[in-house]
């Protein structure tokens, strides 16, 4: 066979576009295919509900942006791209006032401090275990199959992330804030809060606020794909987009694959070219809930109740710790709450490119059932009245996504399940199978090496790159050596 590249990747993803940079960066030629107009995938901007107002599609905040080291390694900013830290990381209201994670750990105790008596020494023990270790923690938890560098840190994250936050947050915190806190930040793994691990993404995601912030990108989530096809073409790499991969005619000879895609579709793709017992093996895995977005054109901010709201780029709305425990368990269950917890994102607070002088656009989703048809658009904008009041006289224009429509945005989301694949811990590290290699895809009937590099394989969900980069270097090291 004749290759005519070294490497294609199928999807334009943050994953798809990391992997390409790694091959390109490492003297290899490299073409990547994408079916949408343009790259991407999750981190697209558009004009979603009005002219001149920009609207993040799909991911809006990007901490791991900052901390991956699958990102950090780039030069991303020399090539256009610009962070944006709000004010504070994080707000959560609550009847008469917020919860606040603010940058400082201290200052974050000290607020918790005000509401409970010792609730600060309670998020200094539990948010810092992950705080403490700094990036060294966070590269091994982002590098879940290999040995650590940082044992202890890791065991002493574990004894706590590995228990359900609804255990953690009854038994180590007095107060409502510091619950709510926990337990927004819990949600981000979409499953019941009661459920093992759960405290561990809120540690993950509560320390990454503490050492990075919870930043923005400067004119939308765009601008970060846009720098990492930049990096790639300076680096020989192609990218051609309109071209949809739906069968392995579809591509030109290559020496590697490397797919930003999910199992399911793999196997639509391959086909009878996987063997039967590969096939089983990822017939098995699962998809996880779905979510429900609405972005607003708004003629003004929020009108939250309390002023300090306004000053946070994230916004968690979901009420005390209970209702949101509630309305997960609910969702996992199949069912649609009439309080959901809902995920707000208010960029145009901080970023003037986002919104028309003196409006604002802003940016929300609830979780829903996989697949779900369900409008939840007068739950999510009851829920922010509710903290809120006055919210729907601001509105302009919405835009609604329910889970089919994510899908069609992104086909990587199966039945609007945004992490790639259900994200308990169950299926954390045993994804997409059970190996040491999970990315490796059994392909002896071709010619070319074939490896996911989607966020269905460790360490999974999030504007990271880990999935890209991992895959790509264990492609460099046996498959294209020079």
């Amino acid at each position: 066979m004749t290759t005519e590249y070294d490497a294609v990747v199928i999807g334009a993803g943050p994953n798809g576009l990391v992997a390409a940079v790694e091959i390109a960066m490492a003297g290899r030629s490299v073409l990547v295919l994408e079916a949408a107009d343009r790259p991407g995938g999750g981190t697209r901007t558009e004009e979603l509900t009005l002219p001149g107002f920009r609207h993040d599609v799909c991911s809006a905040i990007h901490p791991m942006g900052l901390a991956s080291p699958a990102l950090r390694d780039l030069p991303l900013v020399d090539h256009g791209l610009r962070w944006v830290q709000p004010d504070v990381p994080l707000a959560h209201p609550l009847a008469g006032r917020a919860a606040v994670m603010e940058r400082s750990i201290t200052a974050t105790a000290e607020r918790l401090d005000a509401d409970a008596a010792g609730d600060g020494d309670a998020w200094r023990s539990v948010i810092g275990r992950a705080v403490e270790p700094g990036f060294g923690l966070l590269d091994d938890l982002l590098a879940p199959i290999s040995l650590p560098r940082h044992p202890i840190a890791l065991a002493r994250f574990g004894l706590t992330g590995i228990q359900g936050s609804t255990r953690v947050g009854g038994r180590r915190f007095e107060g409502e804030e510091g619950r709510a806190l926990l337990a927004g930040l819990a949600a981000h793994g979409i499953q019941r809060l009661d459920a093992p691990a759960t405290t561990g993404y809120a540690m993950l995601l509560g320390a990454l606020g503490h050492l990075v912030g919870w930043p923005l990108v400067a004119g939308g989530s765009q601008g970060l794909a846009d720098a990492l096809v930049s990096i790639l073409r300076a680096h020989g790499g192609e990218v051609r987009c309109g071209h949809r991969v739906g069968s392995l005619g579809d591509l030109p000879p290559s020496r590697v694959v490397l797919a930003d895609l999910t199992p399911t579709q793999l196997e639509r793709i391959a086909g009878d070219a996987l063997p039967a017992r590969y096939r089983r093996r990822i017939g098995r895995f699962r998809h996880g809930p779905g979510v429900f977005k609405v972005d607003w054109a708004l003629d003004g901010p929020v009108p939250w109740s309390d002023p300090q709201v306004a000053g946070a780029g994230t916004v968690h709305v979901g009420g005390t710790m209970a209702e949101i425990a509630t309305a997960e368990a609910e969702m996992a269950a199949g069912g649609h709450p009439d309080r959901p917890f809902v995920l707000v994102a208010q960029q145009s607070m901080f970023d003037a490119t986002r919104a028309p002088a003196g409006q604002q656009a802003l940016w929300g989703y609830c979780h829903v059932p996989n697949g779900s048809t369900v409008d939840m658009t007068d739950r999510i904008e009851a829920q922010i009245e509710r903290f809120a009041p006055g919210f729907r006289d601001r509105i302009l224009a919405r835009h609604v996504m329910d889970t089919r429509a994510v899908e069609a945005h992104g086909a990587n989301y199966i039945g609007g399940d945004i992490n790639g694949g259900s994200a308990d811990i169950r299926q954390y590290v045993t994804r997409p199978i059970v190996s040491s290699r999970p990315w490796r895809v059994p392909t002896p009937d071709l010619d070319a090496g074939w490896y996911l590099c989607s966020s269905s394989i460790p360490p999974g969900g999030g504007v990271h790159g880990m999935c890209g980069r991992v895959a790509a270097r264990d492609a460099l090291r046996r498959e294209l050596r020079p």
